[in-house]
């Protein structure tokens, strides 16, 4: 009977159990876990993993993310040792440490321990709850959930990446880094023993401010390390000789205009980025030493790339982030600005690919008008026949116009956007011929990656800010004419015996209008420089310009780099087969025997598939203005009409028409051609009268009036064709104070001066003196 009534009692077990499991899973199911609110703060990281900027959470706490195999195993071995030596076999609540802190606590008459498991800590920082009898219920509730729904490692990693460790500070990894500036893969016994300690009292226990107490808890922590036998007694005592003082804590600083940019291209919550962070380091200190040298309210911007892999190795946006009379929070490398003269190489390039020039082909540095656009140059003057690589190392602009002219504004814009740099124009404006010369917009960082092509054989490449980014590439040369621009920007335009495979320190300036942008593009061995330097509100700085602002930056940059690339060692850059030497001669551009009288000039000259094309002429230029000028003489060696008597026909190759007046008199049509015969003279002789400039003559030397500073200089022209008149001094248009055939000059400096006249059939007239 008793039995029985025993079986009757416990039959209802099972329904028990049942019915509980379901309220277990039923309470879960209405108040899970709040693991949403376990979300660490953002950091942006170097690639070694070391912080550059950090973005604190909602309640403004930083935290660096780790896993529990990025942090010291001495540092979990202290850490479990002291708070929690069951943790990898309780189920989240430790039945003996809770009645062993219930007997401590009622023999001291107070709390000397809470026995909560590490678990249950967890539970803790992911819904904190008051310490209260409800509290610690709640709180082992939570610590069950874990268990349930995380694994072990799970559970520690939580732990790892919240603990408090002070004010804002919270995670082992924030932790290692803001204390003691290093991974917390790297922590030494001591640092990790300390470390294990600090989340139970972060403010009484900071050792910048109290070591002694410090010291006294991470000796505690050694001792049971010691007791348990985890450490070696010998290791202990050793570490105990170690004193505890750590500078104050220190908030990563670095690359915040990059930081605030990767935010958008990762949703991770550390962001690694692929800059070097001693290069950063080196970078931002010699932006700060620079700053003191700039006008006021002037900025810089700074890039290094890999060009190897085109990894952005330096990024700094502008000379200080902090300063805001320099606009330092505007990132210039992501800014729209104009860029000068920095794309005369990709025009250069082009025109090598498509067969208008060669490396000395003849070019045309002389004023000319395209309807009414009339460009100028930026040094003093003109400079009549140039070779392309003078004309592109020197950054002459009329002959960068006329390849652009040749090729066409709109393909070059369409060829450069086809690799990633986007050109800007006014609404509802088409590409133009201005663009050569900086009249467009474009980015810092959209430029460099588009000057990979001269160190990736052709290939443009996109920048990458992340490791794992994808490289992509588009051609945008030929590997033979990126090689040919590289070496005339390196200073090795000319064919000179072996060619190095290692191409030195190429470079190209940019100047815009207005004196408002400085640039610098650099190409070392392994990297691509990218300086700007101006206003970011676009004032104009007297005297700022590309070599004078951006070179000397650019240099001490390439300067900085020389000790990483000896780490890493150069790419090579050999010539390719594509690209041979040839002789050529001007004014024709193509090779000729020794000894043929057309070749006025002999060069060596980098020519690309064997293929040597003619000087390029300008539109209007054929016919009597061309290259191959047709006469006849007669059996006495003059020049005749084409009906004359005995007339043979003759063809010599004349420099083009419009750089006469900077010929020496031999080279000059009217001494290159046979005398005329008066008694059949030519036809159409002198229906051109040539231009002449009065009121000053070539070499003169001419001072202002006694007691005065600016000297008026008036001027006249006689001859030429048409109603217009077109004055340039020193390279650029005179345009107040001229007339069709008078200009009143304004010489307000001392030094070296050119006179360029042009009349509307393209005939031009020189004239150079000095002003004392």
């Amino acid at each position: 009977m008793i039995k029985s009534q025993s079986l009757k009692r416990w039959r209802w077990l099972p329904l028990f159990l049942l019915l509980l499991c379901v309220a277990v899973w039923l309470l879960d199911r209405l108040d899970p876990l709040p693991l949403r609110e376990v979300q660490p703060a953002r950091v942006v990281v170097a690639e070694d993993g070391t912080p550059l900027w950090r973005f604190a959470d909602k309640q403004g706490v930083w935290r660096y993310p780790v896993t529990l195999d990025e942090v010291s195993p001495d540092y979990i071995q202290a850490l479990l040792t002291y708070e929690d030596r069951w943790f990898w076999h309780h189920p989240g609540i430790n039945p003996m440490a809770i009645v062993r802190a219930i007997g401590q606590n009622l023999l001291h008459h107070g709390i000397v321990s809470g026995g909560s498991t590490l678990t249950m800590q967890v539970a803790r920082l992911i819904d904190p709850q008051p310490r209260t009898l409800t509290g610690k219920v709640i709180q082992a509730w939570r610590a069950l959930q874990l268990e349930w729904h995380l694994s072990k490692r799970e559970i520690l990693t939580l732990y790892l990446n919240r603990a408090p460790f002070g004010g804002t500070v919270e995670g082992i990894g924030a932790a290692s880094w803001m204390w003691l500036g290093k991974p917390p893969s790297q922590l030494t016994k001591g640092e990790a023993a300390l470390l294990a300690v600090l989340p139970q009292a972060p403010s009484r226990l900071r050792p910048d401010r109290w070591p002694q107490r410090a010291e006294a808890a991470r000796n505690k922590v050694l001792d049971r390390l010691a007791e348990y036998q985890v450490w070696s007694a010998q290791d202990v005592a050793d570490i105990k000789q170690e004193t505890v003082w750590l500078p104050p804590r220190q908030t990563p600083q670095m690359a915040p205009l990059l930081a605030r940019r990767l935010l958008s291209l990762s949703p991770d919550n550390k962001i690694t980025s692929t800059l070097d962070v001693s290069l950063q380091r080196e970078l931002e200190n010699l932006a700060s030493s620079l700053k003191t040298q700039l006008p006021p309210r002037t900025s810089l911007a700074l890039l290094v790339v890999d060009h190897s892999n085109m990894k952005v190795r330096g990024y700094v946006g502008s000379v200080s982030f902090n300063d805001d009379s320099r606009f330092g929070h505007v990132d210039m490398i992501s800014s729209v600005r104009s860029p000068g003269s920095v794309l005369k190489p990709f025009v250069y390039g082009m025109a090598l690919d498509d067969g208008l020039i060669h490396g000395e082909s003849l070019l045309q540095d002389v004023p000319r008008r395209f309807g009414d656009y009339r460009p100028g140059n930026f040094d003093s003057g003109f400079h009549g026949p140039v070779s392309a690589s003078e004309a592109l190392e020197r950054s002459l602009n009329l002959p960068a116009v006329q390849l652009l002219d040749a090729l066409g504004p709109k393909t070059v814009a369409a060829r450069l956007r086809n690799v990633g740099l986007n050109l800007r124009f006014p609404a509802g404006a088409e590409p133009n011929l201005s663009l050569v010369l900086g009249g467009t917009g474009a980015r810092l960082d959209e430029i460099v990656a588009a000057y990979s092509a001269f160190a990736r054989h052709g290939n443009a490449a996109q920048l990458r800010w992340l490791p794992n980014q994808p490289l992509q590439e588009r051609t945008l040369l030929s590997p033979g004419a990126a090689w040919i621009v590289r070496r005339i920007l390196a200073g090795e335009a000319l064919p000179s015996g072996a060619v190095p495979d290692i191409a030195p320190l190429a470079w190209k300036t940019g100047t815009s209008y207005g004196y408002r942008d400085a640039w610098t593009i650099g190409i070392t061995p392994r990297y691509l420089i990218g300086v700007w330097v101006g206003r970011p509100d676009a004032t104009p700085v007297a005297g700022q310009f590309g070599f004078a602002s951006a070179v000397p930056v650019m240099n001490q940059v390439n300067n900085l780099l020389a000790g990483h690339l000896s780490v890493r060692g150069a790419p090579r850059d050999p010539r390719p087969d594509s690209v041979s030497a040839m002789s050529i001669c001007w004014p024709g551009g193509q090779s000729l025997p020794m000894g043929d009288e057309n070749c006025r000039q002999r060069r060596q000259s980098w020519v690309l598939n064997q293929t040597v094309p003619p000087t390029l002429l300008a539109p209007g230029q054929e016919g009597v203005n061309g290259l191959r000028q047709r006469y006849w003489i007669n059996p006495q060696g003059l020049r005749v009409a084409a009906d004359c008597p005995e007339a043979q026909s003759q063809e010599r190759l004349m420099w083009p028409l419009p750089l006469e007046p900077w010929l020496p008199l031999p080279e000059r049509r009217a001494q290159r051609l046979p005398p005329i015969d008066p008694r059949c003279p030519p036809l159409n002789q002198g229906s051109a009268p040539p231009l002449l400039i009065t009121g000053v003559i070539n070499g003169q030397r001419v001072q202002p009036l006694p007691g005065k500073v600016v000297l008026l200089l008036p001027v006249a022209v006689q001859g030429g064709q048409g109603e217009q008149r077109w004055w340039f001094l020193n390279g650029q248009p005179v345009e107040k104070d001229t007339g069709k055939n008078s200009a009143s000059l304004v010489l307000s400096e001392p030094g070296q001066y050119q006179l360029v006249v042009m009349d509307e059939a393209g005939q031009l007239a020189s004239v150079s003196f000095i002003r004392g």
